[in-house]
């Protein structure tokens, strides 16, 4: 199978829904931190996925199953592990949350970030 151009995804011309969503409410520490989904793309096998997030203040436990991409694009977020330990991410920075990480990702300035993510089945 050969794609042409065209099933190349540009995600400044690309147009997709954005999905609404809360944290679940079991998983809230802090804040409303109401969040938004652009997912500009998911692989035929669905383990794939690329697009932006936005989050609101608040904080909430996080559980990853699969391995993350992050580009902040504005905004700044603390990611504390399960011991206690915390790093703070904003514009600019580029790192990857590898699956099996848990901790809390809190929303500190209105965050909005590049994803890139694979779900190991």
């Amino acid at each position: 199978m050969s794609l042409n151009i065209d099933a190349i995804i540009n995600f400044g011309q690309h147009q997709v829904a954005t999905e609404y969503y809360d944290v679940a409410k079991e998983k809230v520490i802090s804040g409303d931190p109401k969040q938004q989904l652009e997912n500009h793309y998911s692989s035929p096998c669905d383990q794939f996925h690329a697009g932006v997030w936005q989050g609101e203040k608040g904080s909430w436990k996080i559980n990853y199953t699969e391995h993350e991409y992050c580009e902040i694009l504005a905004g700044s977020s603390e990611i504390t592990d399960s011991s206690g330990n915390s790093i703070t991410v904003s514009k600019g920075d580029r790192f990857v949350i590898p699956a099996g990480f848990s901790g809390v990702w809190k929303v500190i300035q209105q965050c909005r970030k590049i994803y890139v993510i694979f779900e190991q089945k």
